[in-house]
């Protein structure tokens, strides 16, 4: 009996995604298990996640566990193609460029980058010479191999290579870390890991994309870098794909057109925040308008609350230590005077702050008053306008602002509520999208973060909640692990334009924190007292950038419902003025939003300029129109001119205005 216990504990059970269990010898790779398996899969095998957690092929397994194998063409594998891409960027820097310091170069969305030390910034007139050298290193197929080095023994190798950046990251590592460093070749690197095996699974679909400053772990105060981006996919036609994305990219950026379309402008002396121009402006009221429509018809009732508050109150909500690195604070200080009736100012005992979201203030509305479980669900939503002290060198026209206006909205609910009301809600966000023109969206389940307040019970309960919600709706979802917010879980939609970007618009959040930190309390069909929870709830997100989207989705050529100018009644010659001037009046008494074009240019450079403007329509009036009572109407990127009497035209374009709601 004793011989057959120590036979089993010489083994460890290894569970294949298909539930199908194998024994191995403490010790076995996952390579090894992929040569178990079959040769081909050994060939095709790049990675190995080990109960969830991705990492080496060479990797011994000395425990029983989960696994799954990685190959190249899988999702999971253009993270490590970029990883590993930023390797074969530093390898090849530094032989071209002797005497460059690495620094780190982690992979992103779409790409990598590395940031470099050297005198003589880097240009993009270096990336030809430099992608040559890295296709031949991917062609040279070294092997990807780890070690675990003594600390002071990585300090002092890098300090006398004159790499002092590296000696300062292993430095400030924490002392349980083991220090890990890859080699491939001759050349090596400290690393977290994991690797793919060899430098020729990166492939050669990649490329370089632009240079740009950085600054030595983000802190301006410290050495100025040179950043290298790049891209890397899986196969050439996936590199090709994307750098077509990127050039319509570039023809629909929501900057260019913004100023072509005179829609708004930013500058300098107001960082972050948006100057909207008439036009602009017609765009964000038609879409607030219509969101009113759909959050009256859903049950919501609106709130307005104060842009400054007390730090006090964001104290007690939990914001201002999380968040108080992102808030605008303000010294509340009050004016004294002296025996002789001078004033001066105290030094603030109180700070305020500019509130960078809502949900604090909702729930001191609630608050007011007694709240009855027969009052739940109460729906209460803001077009609030918040401020977020975002740093500089985040700020990206529409998409990243420091004074943004959300369409926010909370619910306040019983347990047995949650379920219906999240079901309520993803059904009101599909509605609008479809009307917005996004009919494709992913859902990502975010879970709690490192920083975050609450008992693990609460979280527990909460993701639970927002998994079973999510379930009854028919929505699959993917997890995004430790990127909830710091009070409570939450969904994220994630929309697709045009050319396939996803963009991050709107959130559910469930939480059962903020009600008890804030003292919101209702009575119960018990007649005691009972804590509310708490749904945060956007769709759009921020206004403006939701409008930044739709101006890059559509190309500037927007809905027309939502077209700040959605007719121009253009002249021919100047005897049909008049008649023009009629048509004009005759469009905005019915509410389209008309312009008159009488100047004394020549009908096509009309044409031309209008659509380049990207209005829908332009009728066309001559002498002969004029008399007729008819005019000729040009639509927007279509052929020719189709001639109608101007009532029956004016009846078709009335109804065609109509917003979808």
């Amino acid at each position: 009996m004793a011989l057959q216990q120590n036979k089993n504990l010489s083994v460890i059970q290894i569970t294949l995604p298909d539930g199908a269990v194998r024994e191995f010898a403490p010790g076995i790779t996952g390579m090894g298990i992929a040569e178990n398996i079959s040769k081909s899969l050994a060939k095709a095998v790049i990675a190995i996640k080990i109960n969830g957690v991705l990492s080496d092929l060479s990797l011994p397994i000395d425990h029983s566990a989960s696994i799954s194998l990685i190959k190249r063409e899988d999702d999971v594998a253009l993270e490590m193609i970029r990883h590993d891409c930023a390797h074969v960027l530093a390898e090849a820097v530094q032989k071209l460029f002797p005497g460059t310091q690495v620094t780190i170069g982690p992979n992103i969305e779409n790409g990598f980058f590395y940031d470099f030390a050297r005198n003589e910034p880097f240009s993009t007139d270096d990336f030809l010479v430099i992608e040559q050298e890295m296709k031949k290193i991917v062609e040279r197929g070294s092997a990807f191999t780890r070690e675990v080095w003594d600390r002071q023994d990585a300090i002092t190798y890098f300090k006398n290579k004159g790499e002092n950046f590296k000696a300062e990251l292993i430095q400030d590592l924490p002392d349980t870390e083991e220090i890990k460093i890859y080699r491939q070749g001759d050349w090596l690197d400290l690393c977290r890991g994991p690797h793919m095996p060899t430098t020729k699974h990166v492939g050669t679909a990649f490329k370089l994309m632009k240079v740009a400053g950085a600054y030595w772990r983000g802190d301006s105060n410290k050495a100025q870098l040179t950043r290298i981006y790049g891209t890397a996919w899986r196969t050439q036609a996936e590199l090709d794909a994307y750098l077509t994305q990127i050039e319509e990219a570039e023809k629909r950026d929501h900057r260019k057109l913004g100023k072509e379309l005179d829609l708004f402008h930013l500058q300098d002396e107001a960082q972050g925040s948006v100057f909207w121009h008439p036009k602009g402006y017609i765009i964000w009221q038609a879409l607030e308008s219509y969101m009113r429509r759909r959050l009256r018809h859903a049950g919501y009732e609106e709130v307005k609350t104060p842009q400054l508050m007390d730090a006090r109150f964001w104290e007690a909500s939990g914001h201002w230590g999380k968040y108080r690195e992102n808030m605008f604070v303000v010294p509340d200080v009050v004016p004294n005077a002296d025996e002789g009736g001078k004033v001066f100012k105290e030094e603030p005992k109180h700070f305020m702050a500019l509130k960078p979201m809502n949900c604090p203030a909702h729930v001191q509305i609630f608050n007011q008053g007694i709240k009855s479980y027969r009052d739940l669900p109460i729906r209460m939503a803001e077009f609030g306008c918040c401020h977020r002290n975002e740093a500089h060198g985040a700020l990206h026209g529409l998409m990243r602002v420091r004074q943004f206006t959300q369409d926010d909205a909370h619910i306040f609910c019983r347990e047995d509520q949650i379920a219906s009301e999240s079901l309520a809600f993803c059904e009101l966000l599909r509605v609008i999208y479809h009307d917005l023109g996004f009919d494709q969206f992913k859902v990502k389940l975010a879970t709690r973060p490192e920083k975050r307040v609450g008992t693990e019970e609460s979280w527990d309960y909460a993701e639970n909640a927002l998994k079973e919600a999510l379930e009854a709706a028919g929505l699959a979802y993917d997890i995004a692990p430790g990127d909830g917010a710091f009070y409570g879980p939450k969904l994220e939609f994630h929309i697709l334009d045009a050319i396939g970007r996803s963009w991050t618009c709107g959130t559910l959040q469930l939480d059962p924190n903020l009600p008890e930190r804030l003292g919101a309390q209702y009575t119960g069909e018990d007649g005691q007292k009972h804590r509310p929870l708490m749904l945060h709830r956007a769709i759009l997100g921020s206004i403006e950038r939701f409008i930044g989207i739709l101006i890059e989705n559509y190309a500037g050529k927007l809905p027309l419902w939502l077209s700040p100018v959605q007719c121009v009644v253009a002249t021919i010659t100047s005897e049909a003025d008049a008649y023009a001037q009629q048509v004009v009046e005759q469009l905005r008494s019915a509410g389209i939003r008309a312009e008159l074009d009488a100047r004394n240019e020549k009908i096509n450079y009309k044409v031309r300029e209008h659509s380049l403007q990207k209005v829908p329509y332009l009728w066309v009036v001559g002498k002969r129109e004029a008399e007729e009572h008819k005019v000729a109407i040009r639509t927007l990127g279509s052929e020719g001119q189709d001639i109608q009497g101007v009532a029956e035209a004016l009846k078709t374009l009335t109804q065609a205005v109509q917003p979808p709601y």
